[in-house]
């Protein structure tokens, strides 16, 4: 039987430093590895946090800046608050109370990719599915 494994986003990127900024410093993802063909080509990073990999790349033809990723997330105030701490210069994001009952935080890169973290709110004596 047929059974489709998780997804890894590519996403464009034109600036390393920006990226590292960014994705390691504000939203707290690690790198786990890089790759160039050489010394003058595009780089390809493979970044995570804990079961979210995503793939950044400076190859043309990589992604398409301005593309939008939903990440389900565990504790999504804590995460709130976590990055609201951090004072990052460039994004102060809102925690989103949605009519679809999910509570959202959203946050554009320096390359115009739409990151919205997610968790749906816990129902009337249910609790919410955990993060696999």
């Amino acid at each position: 039987m047929t059974k489709l494994g998780g997804v890894t986003p590519i996403l464009r990127i034109f600036d390393i430093a920006k990226a590292r900024e960014f994705y390691v410093g504000f939203l707290g993802f690690r790198i786990d590895w890089e790759h160039r063909f050489d010394d003058d080509a595009p780089l390809y990073v493979g970044i995570s946090r804990d079961a979210c990999i995503l793939h950044l790349s400076e190859h043309h033809g990589d992604g398409t800046p301005g593309s939008a990723l939903r990440i389900e997330t565990r504790d999504i105030v804590a995460f709130h608050q976590d990055l609201i701490g951090k004072r990052y210069r460039f994004a102060r994001p809102g925690l989103e109370h949605t009519p679809w009952r999910t509570r959202e935080v959203t946050v554009t890169d320096p390359f115009g990719n739409r990151l919205t973290f997610w968790e749906n709110e816990a129902q009337p004596d249910t609790e919410a599915e955990p993060v696999s």
